[in-house]
């Protein structure tokens, strides 16, 4: 490929020329994928760091239980960092690039409260996984449509990471009978 007919290539796809990965995939298509996957990817970092903050502030009767819950689980939503982000440069993409783009496109809130409850930590962290979930199966939906099954695969994986995360977080939040289970 020429370098004009390549340097207009890459400006279709916002992609700096020398970022410029080959890709089948047509540029408004590699664009819908990689917003989608941005957005997941800033909730993903936004809820490790949520998860670590409660990991390292949880407190209580359960404290070495939930302190490990909370360790496994933080290691397990960074793993899929690395994966999202490299997805979006496979399809011609580029990525987060800071910790303010992060700010602006992260769904999930954070938790600054100087002390939250276990069960609220938990029952919190149980709310954040259904909601990246959710926004797990939207991001399914986009890239059925435009046939990418290799992002629609990773997403599958990653959509039942996050049920499993939910339901130990459901579980372990339970209350029967008004006491902590």
């Amino acid at each position: 490929m020429n370098k004009a007919k390549k340097n207009a290539s890459s400006a279709s796809k916002g992609v700096s020329p020398e970022l410029d990965t080959p890709t089948d995939l047509p540029p408004e298509a590699v664009k819908k994928i990689s917003d989608s996957l941005n957005v997941l990817l800033a909730d993903a970092f936004a809820l490790y760091l949520k998860t670590k903050n409660f990991h390292w502030h949880v407190s209580g009767r359960h404290f070495r239980d939930y302190h490990l819950l909370l360790d496994e689980q933080s290691e397990q939503i960074f793993a899929t960092t690395d994966e999202l982000a490299e997805r979006v440069r496979k399809v011609g993409g580029t990525t987060l690039r800071s910790i303010g783009q992060i700010a602006k496109l992260q769904t999930i809130k954070d938790n600054d409260e100087p002390y939250v409850p276990a069960r609220e930590m938990l029952r919190e962290l149980m709310e954040d996984n259904k909601k990246m979930a959710a926004a797990m199966r939207k991001a399914h939906e986009t890239v059925d449509d435009l046939d990418d099954v290799a992002t629609a695969g990773l997403l599958e994986n990653f959509i039942d990471e996050t049920e499993r995360r939910t339901w130990f977080l459901f579980e372990a939040s339970r209350q029967i009978g008004g006491n902590e289970a």
